[in-house]
């Protein structure tokens, strides 16, 4: 017990550390400090003192520290190279470090140079169509600019400037002169696994029809960028953008929809076609960070729905996330995609069990019930996150998900399989490619239907934080006082011991 105490403290301090240097500067000396004060009572009080109680507050203390130190190492490395360049012409060479990012009218590439020896990330904007891969070491010319927060339709200000200072981006370009100097650079493994992908997309767009195509890419690969604003827009009215996104939530289910589809096997295989569901994902999406990070907590949710071990898997999970912050501080605060996976990961793992009780009432054939109490979970459970960071509600998410997700599993699966045989034969993925499309057509029908819905959504700019943090806090008492009470506050216990 004491061990699970210790590892909470250690957890929880650098969490608390870093959410602190997020938002409040923080001087660094000071900072080492309390730090080595912290290590000195430490050892006082686990050699001398034997008082577990002042030992578990200054490990959290030493480790808040910690996040507080970190923070400021990863920040530190961001230097503003040019403070006499911004909206001046300049003329730089670099190399292309992402996949080029294809929107409606544009496309995005990351490019990574070197100024005087310090590393610099522009993110330059270009016409579509244009020939830029990644690993392409380039010429680019243009009016250099910092990039600045925004209004969403909602009438909530998107932080845009720290969405893009998480990933290292300073700078901006738009629409400048680029000339390709030469290919092959990068990872060769990156290289091959975005060639691949590109491959993959084509194969699919060749069996089956856009708008359909789209929706397969953005299922089975989280592109969702091809899309027109309308057609995004009706996918966050009926709260379905989860769909085409790199969630963990919704690798979670397809994993465990595998596992039921190989229910007949041993369960150990069934648990393997699940991890590997997830493998594949990964993969095929070119191995990006938000994939990544969504497998990761997908594989945290499917052991503990598999094995019933929330406890352990809880921990992992706490783990994992806390790794996730150690590589990258910025992603506490600054990453929603992070947030958003962390919360309908823990609403997976806890909530979901409690609720499927009150869904006895629904089938088991075909997994429904378990679909239904996942989704209404996790749409509870992120929704007070929403409400605050977008400003959007949606009175149709509920049963527009119950309509369509029990049939993306099949869809995901039809996918893969169009897009493997397309390698092989044009003319054997195309009878796959229909049937992908009646369920593809289906699910953009019903989303499409929802969202003409004069109360489909409606904006809620002025969501109190105070108001999410209530909510949360209650969320979190429900859940976990009792987990609580056993890990800090064990009856009878002796702290002075």
């Amino acid at each position: 017990m004491m061990k699970d105490k210790i590892f909470y403290s250690i957890c929880f301090g650098f969490i608390f550390g870093v959410l602190l240097r997020s938002f409040i500067s923080v001087d660094l000396y000071f900072t080492l400090f309390v730090l080595l004060i912290s290590v000195f009572l430490i050892l006082f009080f686990s050699l001398i003192s034997k008082s577990r109680a002042f030992l578990l507050l200054f490990i959290f203390v030493a480790f808040f520290s910690v996040g507080v130190y970190r923070y400021h190492v990863v920040d530190s490395k961001l230097v503003d190279v040019f403070t006499d360049g911004v909206d001046q012409k300049v003329s730089l060479t670099g190399v292309i470090v992402d996949e080029p990012d294809n929107r409606e009218n544009n496309m995005k590439l990351l490019v990574r140079t070197n100024i005087e020896g310090n590393e610099v990330k522009i993110l330059v904007t270009v016409n579509l169509g244009e020939d830029f891969k990644y690993g392409d070491s380039i010429q680019f010319s243009g009016k250099l600019s910092k990039p600045e927060n925004f209004t969403t339709d909602t009438g909530k200000e998107f932080d845009y400037i720290n969405y893009l200072r998480k990933d290292g981006i300073l700078y901006s370009m738009s629409y400048g002169n680029v000339e390709v100097v030469s290919r092959g650079g990068g990872s060769v493994i990156k290289r091959h696994l975005f060639a691949f992908k590109g491959k993959f997309l084509e194969k699919i767009s060749y069996a089956i029809p856009s708008p359909e195509s789209l929706l397969m890419g953005g299922l089975i690969l989280g592109e969702r960028s091809a899309f027109d604003a309308e057609t995004r827009q009706k996918f966050i009215d009926t709260g379905t953008i989860h769909i085409i996104a790199l969630s963990g939530y919704n690798v979670t289910i397809v994993a465990e929809w595998i596992m039921k589809a190989f229910a007949f096997l041993p369960r150990n295989f069934g648990f393997g076609f699940g991890i590997l569901g997830i493998l594949l994902f990964v993969i095929m999406s070119g191995g990006a960070s938000t994939a990544v990070r969504a497998g990761m907590m997908a594989v945290l949710a499917l052991v503990a729905r598999a094995t019933g071990r929330t406890y352990d898997v809880g921990r992992a999970l706490i783990l994992a996330g806390v790794g996730m912050v150690v590589f990258n501080p910025f992603v506490l605060v600054y990453d929603v995609s992070f947030q958003l996976s962390f919360i309908a990961t823990v609403a997976v793992i806890y909530l979901a069990p409690k609720l499927e009780k009150y869904f006895l009432w629904v089938t088991e054939r075909f997994g429904v019930r378990d679909v239904i109490s996942v989704t209404f979970s996790a749409y509870i459970f992120v929704l007070p996150f929403i409400l605050y960071k977008m400003g959007n509600l949606s009175l149709v998410a509920l049963p527009a998900n119950v309509l369509v997700l029990p049939f993306i599993p099949f869809t995901m699966m039809l996918g893969f399989l169009t897009g493997f045989v397309g390698f092989l034969s044009y003319t054997l993925a195309v009878p796959v490619g229909y049937l992908s499309y009646f369920l593809l057509h289906y699910e953009l029908w019903i989303i499409d239907v929802f969202s003409r819905f004069s109360f489909a959504s409606f904006a809620i700019p002025n969501f109190p934080l105070w108001l999410a943090v209530l909510i949360y806090a209650y969320f979190v008492y429900r859940l976990f006082s009792e987990d609580i009470k056993k890990i800090f506050i064990k009856p009878g216990e002796n702290y002075s011991q």
